[in-house]
């Protein structure tokens, strides 16, 4: 099925409807400033060089979902103006409003035009020329001449870069599918973490829809006043235990399922094996050592020291549960599974390879650190947290496709079990209201644990 939808994916007719939808979503009002649609742009078009579809079909299809986006946003301005500013996400952050009228004020009815070029004013400028009045021909006129020039200058790197990249570079042959799947899943965790994290929270458009809706059913008012800790329930945890729960399920059926590896775990297995090197395997054997007990006990150590001088055994008990139950899923499901690894080395003969301990393990530690880091800083500060979790994360579960002991499909099963246990911890944590933890000498706590982390690499073999 999986891989069905892949192929499905990469034919001519889904890509054009791709790259006219993100022109579209690019284009739409406030929608824009959430949507990395340059990024998205240039992988649906460096795949449509790829394909070698059509390019005056492709830049035609941008063009579409540009015009359409910016019309849209102009009707809802001209016919809503009211109900669109006092509601989310302009109600939450009217300087998007205001940068926007500036903007106008300052190029009057060119700003349609200069503004498609502009980024942080892109997705505003049309809402703003539909609240302005703007006579519908004149934005009309503007809207289609800015986006004949847009739609090549934003399609023509990605496609040059499609129908360039298998000749220049070299790459295996039928490796598209893995490529997608791991840009479109950096994509999907970055927006989840940021943007979708944030209309979770207290403040948040998800969150506010919800409350709005239990109000108005009694037998679920009660419940979610139970859950409320300092008038605030935890639907974030929530959300992301309910999410990873079934995901985990339905991945792990979907690879025991199948025989053998996926054919994305085989376009994986190729690509890496053209990438690596002996810096980048030397490099991946210094993450499987760092993330193996040794590498896990040298990062956690001195913040268990820390927390028990401060007599925080609350924090230092969920820690303890979040590494001790990854460890026993991560052994259990070896032992369930059986599945066996594209590569056995001498450390790891006997263990299985579904799922990654070194990537759900990796992804409990870090994930728990960004969780309690962030619940102490403002709202709008949390998203760099989260993000650098990711970037941090992500090397460790790719060292293992360089080194060839564990299948993409693995990697994915153990950041999405990482994630669920993340997701109970979190939750019992905020099951009563706590004392804030004290606050944190990031420098020698950062200084203590590269000491052991740098000895555990260097004296100690992998475990």
């Amino acid at each position: 099925m999986v891989d069905t939808l892949f192929d499905l994916s990469l034919s001519p007719a889904i890509l054009m409807l791709a790259v006219a939808l993100i022109s579209l979503l690019e284009s739409l009002a406030l929608v824009g400033l959430l949507v990395p649609g340059v990024v998205l742009i240039t992988a649906a078009s460096s795949i449509a060089g790829h394909e070698a579809i059509a390019l005056p079909w492709l830049i035609s299809a941008a063009l579409l979902g540009a015009v359409l986006g910016d019309g849209i946003s102009y009707q809802l301005g001209y016919h809503y103006r009211k109900q669109v500013t006092n509601r989310w996400p302009l109600s939450v952050h009217p300087e998007w409003l205001a940068r926007g009228v500036r903007f106008f004020e300052r190029y009057g009815v060119h700003s349609v035009f200069i503004g498609r070029f502009v980024g942080p004013v892109r997705p505003i400028i049309p809402l703003i020329a539909g609240m302005m009045r703007m006579p519908q021909r004149t934005f009309l006129w503007a809207n289609i001449a800015s986006a004949a020039l847009w739609a090549p200058a934003y399609v023509l790197p990605g496609y040059l870069l499609g129908r360039t990249w298998q000749q220049h570079l070299n790459l295996p042959q039928n490796i598209e599918t893995v490529l997608i799947t791991l840009g479109a899943s950096l994509v999907v965790l970055a927006v989840i973490f940021s943007w979708g994290r944030a209309q979770v929270g207290r403040h948040g458009f998800f969150y506010l829809a919800t409350a709005r809706l239990i109000r108005r059913i009694p037998f679920m008012r009660r419940s979610w006043l139970s859950m409320s800790l300092n008038d605030e329930v935890p639907l974030a945890s929530l959300l992301l235990f309910v999410i990873t729960l079934a995901s985990v399920s339905a991945w792990t059926l979907l690879v025991m399922n199948h025989q053998g590896p996926l054919a994305v775990d085989l376009q994986a297995q190729r690509l890496f094996n053209w990438l690596t090197n002996e810096p980048l395997h030397f490099i991946s054997l210094g993450f499987a050592k760092l993330g193996d007990s040794l590498g896990i006990a040298a990062l956690i150590l001195p913040l268990a020291v820390w927390l028990i001088h401060h007599k925080r055994i609350d924090a230092l008990c969920h820690w303890t549960f979040a590494i001790g139950g990854i460890a026993l899923l991560n052994t259990a499901g070896k032992m369930v599974f059986g599945r066996a690894r594209p590569e056995t080395p001498d450390y790891l003969i006997g263990s299985f390879s579904y799922p990654s301990a070194h990537t759900s393990t990796t992804v409990v530690v870090i994930g728990l650190a960004a969780a309690f880091i962030a619940a102490e800083l403002h709202r709008k500060q949390r998203v760099w947290i989260y993000w650098l979790a990711i970037a941090l994360v992500t090397p460790m579960a790719l060292s293992r496709l360089v080194l060839g002991v564990h299948w993409l499909s693995d990697l994915i099963g153990g950041a999405l079990l990482g994630l669920l246990v993340c997701a109970i911890v979190r939750l019992n944590w905020q099951r009563r209201t706590r004392a804030p933890l004290p606050p944190c000498p990031w420098v020698r706590l950062l200084a203590a644990t590269s000491a052991l982390i740098a000895l555990r690499l260097i004296l100690l073999p992998p475990v």
